[in-house]
């Protein structure tokens, strides 16, 4: 359900390699990479997490507290599209964000990116995790697969296909993990 240690290493080095101070992270869990994030920006640094459950954050939140960094979380408990659209509405140039990560429901990442596209910054990151679902988007549809599975399958297939021809980025989709799509915003 969080991401690989692995996987939140790699987020923490992109995060340093384009000195991210100001990030999103849609869907949040119990804060994995949350606080893989935290660890990576700078005293200064801000996140605007977003999740449907708090009850799940607060179970990783003595983490982040023993950690030191959550005076760096600004924590939103609601469906994530409706604060990106208020977000969209308030927000100013020199406001975006400078990276956004995504690990919620798989139905509304195609959603996701177009609200993201509006609020990270020309040249900051947007990554999408769980974008190999098991393997499922590489072979052709099984009827016998797991309902969980199929659900997320459809979906992740079409945002695969959408973000390698999106002109709008430069992506890659990385087999780390579950799979991690990382986008650099173009224009």
């Amino acid at each position: 359900m969080g991401v690989p240690p692995e996987e939140g290493q790699l987020l923490s080095i992109i995060l340093k390699l384009i000195n991210a101070k100001k990030t999103i992270e849609v869907g949040v869990f119990t804060g994995y990479s949350l606080l893989a994030t935290a660890l990576a920006l700078p005293k200064d640094g801000k996140i605007t997490a977003i999740d449907i459950d708090r009850s799940a954050y607060e179970i990783g939140l003595p983490f982040i507290k023993e950690a030191g960094v959550e005076h760096k979380i600004d924590f939103i408990e609601s469906p994530a599209l409706p604060i990106l659209d208020k977000l969209i509405e308030e927000i100013k140039e020199d406001q975006l964000f400078d990276f956004a990560f995504v690990d919620a429901d798989k139905p509304n990442y195609a959603e996701y990116h177009e609200r993201l596209l509006k609020l990270v910054r020309v040249g900051g990151m947007i990554a999408y995790d769980n974008t190999l679902w098991l393997g499922t988007v590489a072979v052709p549809e099984d009827p016998s697969l797991h309902p969980i599975l199929k659900e997320g399958r459809a979906p992740l297939v079409k945002l695969n296909k959408f973000l390698a021809a999106d002109p709008r980025i430069d992506s890659s989709l990385v087999s780390i993990g579950d799979g991690l799509t990382i986008c650099r915003r173009r224009y």
